[in-house]
């Protein structure tokens, strides 16, 4: 195979004129050859963009970014540098970024595949990228580099040689899913599903659906557009909105992909396509679900065949519902994130695996965030799924672990062990009290619960 060539060439000059900024020092004919807003990691012929957040200023460190081989620095304001580098002035770092990116986009060869939705983005893109990477080089956003920021980041990344680009949209606000499409202007988009997330941003689920639904507005002209088939109010509107031919994707008969006879088995699971088995590792039927949406994707470029044969030895994400074995306890690690959706699939999953061992179930709950108004009454309603799915014991942390324990007291009808804590650290402090060496465990969370502390607290625990 060829080596890998660098970022599709352009000097500071045409960044200047693409991103609308004025070059102020420097040489401007300097060939850029990538991109970064980390000092850290930027190297030989790297832009730098300055990028100022609520806890950071890149322009603090541009004299680092210069020293560890920057040859340009893009800034908002006026700054003392070493004439080692070009300097470009800007309105606003991050749109210039976005500018920068809009402009790449059109530039690679690669084909675009863009996915949102409340749940299943990250794991359907990670299912995309261990298939198809099997058959193309292919490219994907790392972790979940899926906002204003991190999307750029990620088309900037591409190399002209590579062959798909996997992008990642989220949106925790109206009108973000259609900036970042414009920029990743997809050949095939993905809303994989619309539940309760972000609703302190939104409001509504019916303003999420509309938010997730716009990554239609990117689209190529010849671009395909692949939803879920099953949620008949994202169909609908769709149709109604773009007026688009879509491919539906779910377990109704009217579906263009249909996935029947969904089947899990612990950390495994199965389902029907088009009369095939498909077997895969994963734990839970929404990894089942995702599997049908890498199948949609995934058609359009591979066999049937080779999709099922790629799929036995796919490998879960980081932190979402993966089980890990600690000593004689069995842990499933899903504290990267949570919404209603994600915790009553979790839930489920835990009961299969503890009604097929017969080991005690124990969930470690941390608070979903950005719920607003709802989050008391669906924290509630988590604590309700918990004891139905007959959780023998729920420790809960942060500001709604009480409502979580309130709501399975209300339905459990059997002995049921709880305790709240007022957070994580607290919480992590407490677990040998409650944890034996025989149970399974299901941690899960939002980020701002930071369980994966309660993951390493096991294994300090019980991997001896």
């Amino acid at each position: 195979m060829d080596e890998d060539l660098p970022m599709v060439p352009v000097n500071v000059n045409q960044l200047a004129t693409i991103i609308k900024g004025n070059v102020l020092s420097g040489k401007d004919t300097s060939i850029i050859s990538g991109v970064g807003i980390d000092s850290r990691t930027i190297q030989r012929g790297d832009v730098f963009f300055a990028i100022q957040g609520d806890r950071f200023d890149g322009h603090h460190y541009v004299t680092k970014a210069i020293d560890n081989g920057a040859n340009c620095v893009v800034v908002e304001r006026q700054i003392d540098i070493p004439d080692a580098a070009a300097v470009i002035r800007v309105d606003d770092t991050i749109k210039a970024l976005g500018m920068f990116a809009k402009w790449y986009r059109q530039q690679i060869p690669a084909k675009v595949i863009a996915i949102t939705g409340s749940v299943g983005k990250t794991t359907t893109r990670n299912i995309l990228h261990q298939i198809l990477s099997r058959f193309y080089k292919c490219r994907q956003a790392p972790k979940s580099f899926n906002n204003h920021i991190g999307l750029p980041l990620t088309v900037l990344s591409a190399q002209p040689q590579d062959e798909i680009l996997l992008l990642e949209l989220g949106s925790n606000h109206p009108g973000e899913i259609q900036y970042l499409t414009e920029i990743a202007r997809p050949d095939i988009a993905v809303v994989t599903c619309i539940t309760h997330a972000h609703l302190e941003g939104f409001g509504t689920v019916d303003a999420i659906l509309r938010e997730k639904a716009s990554i239609a507005l990117g689209l190529s002209s010849d671009g395909i557009l692949i939803i879920n088939g099953d949620q008949p109010e994202l169909v609908d509107y769709v149709r109604v909105a773009y007026d688009l031919d879509t491919v539906t994707v779910g377990t109704g008969r009217d579906c263009d992909v249909v996935g029947t006879d969904m089947r899990t088995r612990g950390a495994n699971g199965s389902v029907d396509i088009d009369g095939q088995v498909i077997n895969v590792p994963l734990a839970g039927k929404a990894s089942l679900r995702n599997v049908l949406f890498a199948w949609a994707v995934c058609r359009e470029f591979i066999l049937l065949a080779d999709f099922i044969k790629a799929a036995e030895s796919l490998q879960p994400s980081e932190s979402r519902l993966v089980p890990v074995t600690m000593g004689s306890l069995l842990v499933l690690d899903d504290c990267y994130n949570a919404n209603p959706a994600s915790m009553a699939n979790a839930l489920y999953c835990l009961r299969s695996i503890a009604d097929e061992s017969g080991r005690r179930s124990v969930f470690i709950a941390g608070s979903m965030a950005e719920l607003g108004p709802e989050s008391e009454r669906l924290h509630e309603k988590l604590g309700r799924n918990a004891a139905v799915c007959q959780v023998k014991v729920i420790l809960s942390a942060g500001p709604f672990s009480e409502n979580i324990l309130q709501g399975a007291g209300n339905v459990a009808t059997y002995p049921l062990e709880v305790q709240a804590f007022e957070n994580t650290e607290q919480l992590c402090d407490n677990l040998h009290k409650w944890i034996d060496p025989d149970d399974i465990i299901l941690v899960k969370g939002s980020r701002s619960a930071h369980l994966e502390k309660a993951v390493e607290r096991l294994k300090e625990l019980f991997c001896k």
